[in-house]
C-alpha cells in the first residue's frame, strides 16, 4: 500500500482503526492529526468515538483559524499546532493512552528500548514531559520543550505518550513499538529480571545491517507459488493482528522447492502486505527490485540442513519474548498440546543469528522444532505455513499462561512418566 498517496483523512482513519482495534485507546482517549503540504492540520474530532470515526467526522483546521467539518476539532488541537510550530521536520502526530505505557507514565518512567535489537533504533531517543491539564497551553509547552530537544517522542507524566513523526505511519510504527517495549519490560519483570543488551551487542547488530544479494528476474509464477503466496499474506495479517508481529518485524518464508522459498520483504507494513510485496528466493538470489527479510540467509540455511521443514517464522511476541530477555525457563510441559507442538525449546545465545548461523540452522531437529534467541527473537519451524502459524500460537499462548500462573501458584509441570505416554501416544 502507498500509505503516503492516500488522502489525509483517510490515513488518519486507517491509523485509528489499528490503534483502537488493538486496545490501545479508548471510545474517547487519543487524537491524530497531519500537517498537510499547505499548511492545514487535519485532526480527530472531539467528543466522536474512535471505534466509529468515519472520513467525514476528520477536521480540517486551516492556517487562519477556520474549521471546516461537522465537529469541533480534538481539545488537544493546541498542543498539535504548538508541536508544528517548534518542529516544523514534524508532518504528523500520534497522541494516545495504551494501557502498558500509561503504566510506564504514572510511575513517570519511560520503557526500556535496549531489550531486543531493532527497538531502540526505531523509537529513537524517549523523553519525558511534566505533568500539565489536558488540553492546556502549559501541557503543550511541556511537550515542545522536549521535541525542541530534537526528540520525537514524549511520555507525559500521569497521562500518556506523544510521537511525532515524517509521517503518520512513521509515527505509529515509533508508537507501537514503544508500547510492545512497556508490554515487554512488564511481562519480564512478572518472571525475572530483565538483562538489557550492551552496546558491544548493538555493535554487532549493526556489523549485520548491510544486505548484499544478488538479484535475478523470475520468468513466471507458477500456480502452486501464487497460491502460497496468498496464503502466506492470509498468515502474516493474522500474526499482526494476533499481536505475535509489529508492523515491520516478524518474518514468514514457505519453501517452493530445495533451492527455493518464498519470505517476506525487509521493513514493509505486515499489515498490508500483498501478493506481489513477498520476495522470492532462488540458488541464494533474491526477486529483481525487492530487498527481502534480513534473516533469509539463516532461512536458506535451515531448509538446506533440514527437507522436514517446509515453513519458517521468526517473530518476537510478547510473552514468550519474556523468557528470551530474562533468565526464566520457559517449559513446554505445561498442557499437552504445548508439549507435543514445542516439544525442547532451547534458548540460543544473542549473537547465534550473526555470528553463527550455520550452526544455529542445525538446531531444528525433528524433535526440536523451536528455539528461543537470547534478548532477539523465537524462530520457528514447521511442515506447513499452518503448522509453523500454529506453533508460534502456541509457543505465545503457552507463555501467556505461564506468566500469569506466576501470580497464582506453583506451576506443577507434567512428570517424565506422562510424558513418555504422550510421546507414544502421539509418535513422537
Amino acid at each position: 500500500m502507498r500509505f503516503e498517496l492516500l488522502h489525509p483523512a483517510d490515513q488518519i482513519i486507517l491509523i485509528m482503526e489499528r490503534i483502537y482495534g488493538y486496545g490501545m485507546t479508548t471510545t474517547s482517549g487519543g487524537n491524530l492529526s497531519i500537517l498537510d503540504d499547505n499548511g492545514d492540520i487535519w485532526i480527530t474530532p472531539a467528543g466522536v468515538d474512535k471505534g466509529s470515526l468515519t472520513r467525514k467526522d476528520i477536521i480540517c483546521v486551516k492556517q487562519d483559524g477556520e474549521v471546516i467539518g461537522p465537529h469541533k476539532p480534538s481539545s488537544e488541537f493546541p498542543f498539535h499546532k504548538l508541536l508544528y510550530k517548534t518542529r516544523p521536520d514534524l508532518k504528523a502526530v500520534v497522541h494516545a493512552h495504551p494501557p502498558a505505557l500509561v503504566s510506564f507514565s504514572i510511575v513517570r518512567r519511560i520503557p526500556d528500548t535496549r531489550l531486543l535489537p531493532n527497538e531502540r533504533k526505531i523509537c529513537g531517543k524517549v523523553g519525558i514531559a511534566e505533568y500539565a491539564l489536558p488540553g492546556s497551553e502549559v501541557l503543550g509547552e511541556n511537550i515542545a520543550a522536549v521535541l525542541a530537544q530534537g526528540i520525537n517522542t514524549v511520555m507525559l507524566e500521569n497521562h500518556g505518550v506523544v510521537i511525532g513523526g515524517a509521517n503518520l505511519f512513521e509515527a505509529f510504527n515509533v508508537f507501537e513499538t514503544l508500547d510492545f517495549c512497556a508490554r515487554l519490560e512488564i511481562k519480564a519483570k512478572r518472571v525475572g529480571n530483565p538483562v538489557l543488551l550492551s552496546e558491544n551487542d548493538f555493535a554487532t547488530v549493526q556489523s549485520n545491517q548491510d544486505l548484499v544479494v544478488k538479484s535475478f528476474q523470475p520468468n513466471g509464477y507458477g500456480t502452486t507459488e501464487r497460491e502460497i503466496r496468498r496464503e502466506m499474506c492470509v498468515f502474516i495479517k493474522r500474526s499482526y493482528d494476533q499481536r505475535l508481529f509489529t508492523s515491520t518485524q516478524g518474518t514468514f518464508s514457505q519453501k517452493l522447492d530445495d533451492n527455493t522459498f518464498v519470505i517476506t520483504p525487509y521493513n514493509m507494513d505486515r499489515k498490508y502486505l500483498d501478493v506481489e510485496d513477498l520476495v522470492r528466493i532462488e540458488n541464494g538470489a533474491a526477486e529483481a527490485g525487492k530487498i527481502p527479510s534480513r534473516s533469509y540467509k539463516l532461512h536458506q540455511l535451515i531448509y538446506a540442513k533440514h527437507p522436514h521443514i517446509e515453513s519458517i517464522i521468526i517473530a518476537h511476541p510478547p510473552n514468550i519474548m519474556a523468557f528470551a530477555v530474562t533468565d526464566a525457563v520457559f517449559d513446554s510441559r505445561t498442557i499437552p498440546e504445548s508439549y507435543i507442538l514445542l516439544r525442547n525449546t532451547p534458548v540460543l545465545p544473542f549473537g547465534a543469528v550473526y555470528n553463527d548461523p550455520d550452526s544455529t540452522a542445525d538446531v531444528f531437529k525433528k524433535d526440536t522444532p523451536i528455539a528461543i534467541v537470547k534478548n532477539n527473537c523465537v524462530i520457528v519451524t514447521g511442515q506447513s505455513l499452518l503448522n509453523s502459524f500454529d506453533r508460534l500460537e502456541v509457543a505465545e499462548y503457552s507463555a501467556k499462561a505461564i506468566i500469569s500462573a506466576y501470580s497464582i501458584g506453583d506451576i506443577v509441570h507434567i512428570d517424565e512418566q506422562k510424558i513418555r505416554d504422550i510421546e507414544i501416544a502421539f509418535k513422537l
